[in-house]
């Protein structure tokens, strides 16, 4: 495989949208390098976000493109990835695997690396994974959670538990000025937090409901810890910035909370999450980029993805749906008393994780090899 430069094809939610998948993508792309010689191509959903961020070759913009003008693009590879990140659910598991399929017909080996499944209640959608994923070379997944639902659609084909790429990124040198931009420098404890909109990945939550709860959050840690609390955004172009301040809006401490402000690449937000003494959220990779920085938190599970990574961790918290305000805050409590041992807690079990991690890109290696005999 040494001298051999290959030809390799990454699919998913790129193009800017969330930092947590530019973060899955960054991470995929330094292991394929770090391992191969290799020409990438990514399939994004806007290219050229995608060409300014990634260090890749070639940026296909595959919203805009029809089948026969797709088919092209994928012939020339020696295998094409989709993943990672949650991208089987029902809303646009038809988009997703419809470059797996063409690349199917035209011979070229398919790997689904990292993903996440569900929600799939769609009886459409449920024939559609298992008839394509059946024919797949090789499939990891991020948690168990995503290997059971598959196994129940029927989905015979080997499927490997691996972990979410972005375990693997590090962080990256700010620019210059940033902390002090983002009040990043007060003597007081920081914490970090993070909201979601309902979404796809999150269609039954209570938008009220947890827009109050993290309200009441925020205010109890600015009076029982004289903490700041900090917002992060890492779905600039979608909601995340409004929901953030529609939080503030209903702390009886506004004036303690503000939002990032500034337009940062993972590794660079992963830098900024070390400077928080403590973190309370929702979204999955603002939860990895915590627990990749030693930072405790305390999450709030919308979904498996979120419960996965908990278990992986050995935390506990019920879901957002059994989360009232007296519970979370009584949680918080208890947490923050615990800050040393959860910090132990998250560096003993994070280096297992990553090994996991590894696993989808060794698994790609073992692909490329089989298909250059």
């Amino acid at each position: 495989m040494a001298d051999k430069t290959y030809k390799i094809g990454i699919s998913g939610s790129y193009g800017g949208m969330n930092l947590g998948d530019e973060a899955i993508l960054q991470s995929i792309i330094a292991q394929i390098r770090s391992s191969i010689k290799a020409e990438i191509t990514v399939f994004s959903r806007v290219a050229r976000d995608t060409k300014d961020r990634h260090d890749i070759e070639k940026v296909v913009d595959v919203r805009n493109l029809s089948i026969n003008e797709i088919k092209p693009e994928i012939a020339s590879l020696d295998v094409f990835i989709l993943g990672g990140g949650g991208l089987l659910y029902d809303a646009d598991v038809k988009f997703y695997l419809r470059e797996v399929k063409i690349a199917q017909e035209l011979g070229i080996p398919t790997m689904l690396y990292a993903i996440g499944a569900g929600p799939l209640n769609n009886a459409a959608s449920q024939s559609l994974v298992a008839d394509v994923l059946n024919h797949v070379d090789a499939i990891t997944v991020r948690d168990v959670d995503s290997r059971h639902l598959l196994e129940s659609l029927g989905v015979k084909a080997e499927i490997t538990v691996t972990a979410d790429p972005a375990f693997l990124i590090r962080p990256e040198p700010l620019p210059e000025g940033t902390l002090i931009r983002e009040q990043l420098t007060s003597d007081k404890p920081i914490v970090g937090m993070s909201v979601r909109e309902l979404g796809v990945a999150a269609p039954d939550l209570d938008m009220q409901k947890y827009h109050m709860l993290l309200a009441n959050a925020a205010d109890f840690m600015v009076d029982r810890f004289n903490a700041d609390i900090v917002f992060v955004p890492t779905e600039r172009k979608n909601q995340d910035i409004q929901l953030s301040h529609a939080v503030i809006s209903q702390m009886l401490k506004p004036h303690r909370a503000h939002v990032l402000k500034g337009k940062y690449t993972p590794g660079q937000l992963l830098n900024i999450m070390g400077h928080f003494q403590f973190a309370v959220g929702m979204r999955l990779h603002f939860l990895i980029f915590a627990a990749l920085q030693n930072v405790p938190f305390v999450a709030l599970p919308y979904a498996s993805k979120v419960k996965g990574l908990l278990g992986d961790l050995g935390l506990d918290m019920p879901p957002i749906e059994l989360v009232n305000a007296g519970r979370l805050i009584a949680h918080l409590d208890h947490s923050w008393d615990l800050q040393g041992p959860l910090r132990e807690q998250i560096q003993e079990k994070l280096p297992s994780i990553q090994q996991r991690s590894k696993r989808s890109n060794t698994l790609l290696l073992d692909l490329l090899k089989k298909h250059s005999n």
